[in-house]
């Protein structure tokens, strides 16, 4: 097992970093997804179609309609697949401050997508989060 499990560690070094792209959410079905999925940086593949989160320029120029325009950050903590808390505790943080996230994790990192004009409002409350470890 790679990665982090100690949850107080986790959160004292998860070390929030916002990304500067506006991504949006799109869903697809079939060969329409095919141009749109090379841009695509987390996919679901779920019973009505195919989640894209993309950039929002990019949902435009493949003629998507995008939702929730957001921004991206990622905890940059290493956190274990196996590990029991992390998102929970910053679900509270972000909850505790109205923010709303949708939680990507991918095999190294957690990314919550977050609403754009709260963006600098949930990099305070992960810090402080963070900081309070």
């Amino acid at each position: 097992m790679s990665g982090e499990t100690d949850l107080a560690t986790l959160i004292a070094s998860m070390e929030p970093r916002l990304d500067p792209v506006t991504y949006a959410w799109a869903s697809v079905e079939g060969l329409a997804a095919a141009g749109a999925l090379i841009d695509a940086v987390a996919t679901v593949r779920e019973d009505e179609g195919l989640t894209l989160v993309l950039p929002l320029d990019a949902a435009v120029s493949h003629g998507l309609e995008p939702e929730f325009p957001c921004r991206r950050i990622t905890l940059t903590v290493h956190s274990s697949l196996e590990a029991v808390g992390l998102t929970a505790a910053f679900a509270t943080a972000l909850g505790d401050a109205g923010i709303s996230a949708n939680v990507v994790a991918g095999f190294h990192h957690d990314h919550l997508f977050v609403p754009v004009d709260r963006a600098a409002d949930a990099m305070v409350a992960l810090r402080t989060l963070a900081g309070s470890a």
